[in-house]
Formats: C-alpha cells, sequence, structure tokens
C-alpha cells in the first residue's frame, strides 16, 4: 500500500475492515484501485487462500 494507515504493506496482507471502507467511500482510480477492488471481492468472498500458491512460490 503507497500510502495510508497500512503504507508498506501488501495488498494482500491488508485487512479486511480496511477493504470494506474503500468499498463503502470508493476505489482510488487507476491500477491500485482496481487490485484494491480484487482484493476486496477475494475477502469478501473467503477466497484469500487463492492468493496460497503465489505466497508459496517466494
Amino acid at each position: 500500500m503507497p500510502y495510508g494507515k497500512y503504507q508498506g504493506r501488501k495488498i494482500a496482507d491488508l485487512p479486511g475492515h480496511y477493504l470494506g471502507w474503500f468499498a463503502r467511500e470508493g476505489f482510488p482510480r487507476g491500477e491500485l484501485g482496481q487490485l484494491l477492488a480484487l482484493m476486496y471481492e477475494l475477502d469478501h468472498n473467503d477466497l484469500r487462500s487463492l492468493l496460497d500458491p503465489l505466497r508459496a512460490r517466494r
């Protein structure tokens, strides 16, 4: 995350309540907003585990 309370965290590690706030207030424009919206959908639908194979590659 490039700014705010969670600056420096990976978007995949943002807490659900923060993503929910963006969903209510509006996502930023551009690629960052698209990634936050995607992460919100993954979190909201309890699909964060889909990211596990990507995390294991590191």
